[in-house]
């Protein structure tokens, strides 16, 4: 038998070890694993001194494609992604417009994504006030799980994002758990931290530090506590979206042990960047949950080597530089999301597997495996003769200082520009098609195609 491609002499990162192994390719498929694999292949890739990871799966991404393409769109959010080790993500309901909370708004998202994709996507449908109807029609339409905000969020205008009240929250659990769904939550107590920020806007209080002050951890801890009760009586499966604090991720793993079907996910960002940070950096560091302080990061970073933390999402949240701008300074003017996709696998890495011995077999758990089980991505997620071969080298060795010309995002600004990341992924293969490799950037064009809900 004749293969397409073979990676050679890497180190493999299965889910339980790491050895020296050759992984060959077919169809798309991988479909031989071994030492010293002697067979026929049209193409050699050889991956001495390197990690042959799963490529990141990367559950929490907006792209804003219909609505707002000039915020991100399927094309260049794709191309950081590729560019980034990320091989599958799925795409949250929100920043488009319209938001995808019916099946008819499903239908433009999933015309608007046909052809525009260099890796491959699922799609998250939304619960928001009044859409309770459209939970089942968003099921049969694909989407293979759906977000709900319990803070505050969207606008006026028509078709937008909103967050549920507590009715919408219960109701809406009580559906997904007929029909079998999972509800990710943006868990944060959306009375504590609006009047909050009225508070200090009201006294002029408008800095970095003024704006992670009006959303608590409590606030936080709160809604997480909420929500688990809420799970807990109607039988609905949850997973908790950027969790910021540890806190929180030990009122998560107690409904765990107590039996509650439930995951969490935290963010590079709250692990590499701190509310002084912040300060420094100025409003490209904005998001919400915010930032804590250097205690408290430190108390995650003891959850994550813990295995605490189930997954790494980047929450890619992507707008034009014009909203990350306020005359007055004032930071709870400015948009509220980090452009970070194309740094998950090279920043946490260099943090958790270089600096803190984090297990590289834990790192791709979280980046890759649980991910994939959890949102059932069953061809995904792992380096095992059957699975897609979604596959990306890390080279360890190497450090770079990230610079806006690195960048494939629509608008090239991030916080971690100017940083030092000890690690670099070297190439990305979806499906087996190299679809980035850094000396010669994106190749060929959009391959990714749609993953049904199963």
């Amino acid at each position: 038998m004749k293969y397409d491609l073979i990676i050679k002499n890497g180190q493999v990162v299965f889910r339980d070890e790491v050895r020296k192994a050759d992984v060959a390719i077919r169809n798309g498929k991988i479909s031989a694993i071994g030492e010293n694999l002697n067979i026929d292949a049209d193409q050699v890739v050889d991956a001495t001194g390197q990690y042959v990871m799963p490529g990141m799966i990367d559950t929490h991404v907006h792209i804003c494609e219909p609505g707002r393409t000039e915020w991100e769109g399927f094309i260049t959010g794709t191309k950081a992604l590729a560019a980034g080790g990320t091989t599958t993500y799925v795409d949250m309901p929100l920043n488009a417009l319209p938001a995808t909370t019916t099946r008819e708004a499903l239908e433009l998202k999933i015309n608007a994504a046909e052809g525009k994709n260099y890796v491959d996507y699922a799609l998250y449908g939304g619960v928001v006030p009044g859409n309770l109807e459209n939970l089942q029609e968003l099921s049969k339409g694909g989407v293979v799980a759906y977000k709900c905000f319990m803070s505050s969020c969207g606008s006026d205008i028509p078709g937008d994002f909103k967050n549920v009240d507590d009715y919408t929250l219960y109701a809406g659990m009580k559906k997904l758990a007929e029909l079998g769904h999972l509800l990710c939550i943006h868990a944060e107590n959306a009375e504590i931290t609006d009047r909050l920020a009225e508070e200090k806007i009201k006294q002029g209080k408008l800095t970095a530090t003024d704006y992670v002050e009006s959303r608590p951890i409590l606030a936080e801890v709160e809604a997480v506590k909420r929500a688990l009760f809420l799970a807990k009586e109607t039988g609905c499966k949850l997973h908790f979206v950027h969790i910021s604090s540890a806190a929180a991720v030990e009122e998560i793993i107690k409904a765990r042990n107590d039996g509650q079907d439930v995951t969490l996910e935290s963010c590079p960002h709250y692990f590499t960047l701190t509310v002084n940070q912040f300060e420094e950096i100025g409003p490209t560091a904005k998001c919400a949950p915010p930032l804590r302080d250097e205690m408290e990061q430190e108390k995650l970073w003891e959850a994550l080597k813990q295995g605490k933390i189930d997954m790494l999402t980047s929450d890619h949240s992507p707008c034009p530089p014009e909203m990350k701008y306020s005359e007055t300074n004032n930071m709870f003017e400015v948009w509220g999301g980090i452009t970070g996709c194309q740094n998950n696998v090279d920043l946490m890495f260099d943090e958790a597997v270089k600096k803190r011995d984090v297990p590289v077999t834990e790192f791709v758990r979280m980046i890759a495996t649980k991910p994939a089980d959890r949102f059932n991505l069953n061809t995904k997620g792992e380096i095992a003769v059957s699975k897609d071969a979604d596959i990306i080298l890390v080279d360890p060795n190497q450090s770079y200082e990230l610079s806006a010309d690195h960048l494939y995002y629509r608008h090239k600004h991030s916080p971690y520009i100017d940083r030092r990341i000890n690690c670099r992924v070297t190439k990305t293969f979806v499906r087996g098609h190299l679809v980035f490799d850094l000396r010669e950037g994106i190749l060929g064009g959009p391959i990714g195609q749609l993953l049904p809900n199963k």
